[in-house]
């Protein structure tokens, strides 16, 4: 298996790519290989770390007790959620020898598909959908139902990993009978070190974005910090430096109700998620033209000319300090406080420095200022040049 799915210790990418220096978490247990994948394609740095496991649905009896109690009592509509929560329904009844009376109740009674996903699983099981929208949105679907009219209507919902409780307490308000059907749940991974890890890495800096696929990723990944003490170093973070993609609004919830700012894509498919981390991730790196070079400045490597040139994190500290005033001069003091983990002697200043130039393949980009400390050689006419500190 991949380290990258195993662990959040990340490998650089070898090819270049629009996201190549650039570190991106994945959060998602269900297709990470694909999302894994399309990141590495265009260059990123993977750190897999997922935040959720899904409970296998042939042990779950409070599916087994649904789908009897829905095959017992027949309801008037069935509101399917999700393509993969739908299939794992009608194969874990089978499992249980009951598939067939499952799909006869099925076929009794109004279905409503979210989204066209979800309606291909449909139709996989030789079922015909009633209507489905376009916009895969639940609330299109509840406003549907609630213009119809629910009241003493029985109504079974297939949930999708969480509970959704406004969903649910509208139709019960209008008069439904909802029987929720746990299709499958979602609970911690068995191995917590590397959703530790990658929040280590958020409250650190140590990572650039975070996707996520799903609100239970999402929850679980705050509720893990607080559980571990650091939820406010982590949502510094987060509402900071460390991007969050998220594929959907509904994603999103769990990190915006804690003041977190989220990007999203128009269309919300894992495709389209990591086509935004391209534009938005090289969008936030610093250009500079420094000695007739251009230089970007990315997560944990910088693109000279456009050739990728990784660079250790105690180089990345002392490069960002100069950046932050480039053509101004940085005294050994001030660069030592942002060397991480540095201590009081400044000789240490000047081995980071020694590295970092040779890092960068091309040692007039930082000048040595006599006594003063060091400074980028920024191109004349970009800025004024001047002594900092």
């Amino acid at each position: 298996m991949d380290d990258t799915r195993t662990a959040a210790a990340p490998t650089l990418a070898p090819a270049a790519g629009p996201l190549a220096g650039f570190t991106v978490g994945v959060t998602a247990a269900r297709r990470a290989d694909e999302l894994i994948a399309l990141l590495r394609r265009r260059g990123a740095t993977v750190v897999h770390a997922p935040a959720l496991r899904i409970v296998p649905l042939a042990d779950d009896s409070e599916l087994l007790a649904a789908t009897k109690e829905l095959i017992g009592c027949a309801p008037d509509t069935v509101v399917a959620t999700t393509a993969i929560g739908f299939r794992g329904w009608i194969e874990a009844a089978d499992g249980w020898g009951i598939g067939e009376e499952l799909l006869a109740r099925l076929r009794a009674t109004e279905l409503l598909a979210r989204g066209p996903k979800v309606k291909g699983a449909v139709r996989a099981a030789g079922l015909v959908e009633t209507w489905s929208p376009q916009s895969e949105s639940l609330a299109e679907v509840l406003d549907r139902m609630l213009a119809g009219g629910v009241a003493g209507r029985r109504i079974a919902l297939q949930l999708h990993g969480e509970p959704l409780p406004g969903f649910v307490e509208a139709l019960r308000a209008a008069g439904a009978d909802v029987v929720v059907v746990p299709v499958y749940r979602w609970m911690a991974p068995e191995d917590l070190a590397p959703m530790d890890r990658l929040l280590d890495a958020v409250a650190g800096g140590g990572i650039d974005a975070v996707s996520f696929t799903s609100a239970p990723a999402a929850a679980s990944l705050l509720s893990r910090a607080q559980e571990r003490g650091m939820t406010e170093a982590v949502l510094a973070g987060l509402r900071g430096d460390v991007l969050s993609a998220c594929v959907g609004p509904v994603t999103a919830l769990p990190l915006q109700a804690r003041g977190v700012d989220t990007v999203q894509p128009e269309r919300f498919r894992l495709g389209p998620l990591v086509q935004l981390l391209c534009q938005e991730l090289p969008g936030r790196a610093r250009v500079l033209p420094v000695a007739g070079h251009r230089v970007e400045i990315r997560g944990h490597a910088v693109l000279v000319d456009a050739e990728l040139r990784p660079v250790p994190p105690a180089g990345m500290a002392l490069l960002r300090a100069l950046a932050r005033r480039p053509g101004w001069v940085v005294g050994r003091p001030e660069l030592l406080r942002a060397l991480p983990g540095a201590g009081r002697d400044e000789h240490a200043v000047e081995t980071a420095m020694a590295r970092l130039r040779g890092a960068l393949g091309a040692p007039n980009l930082i000048q040595t200022v006599v006594k003063r400390g060091y400074r980028l050689a920024l191109d004349a006419g970009e800025c004024a040049g001047g002594s900092a500190g």
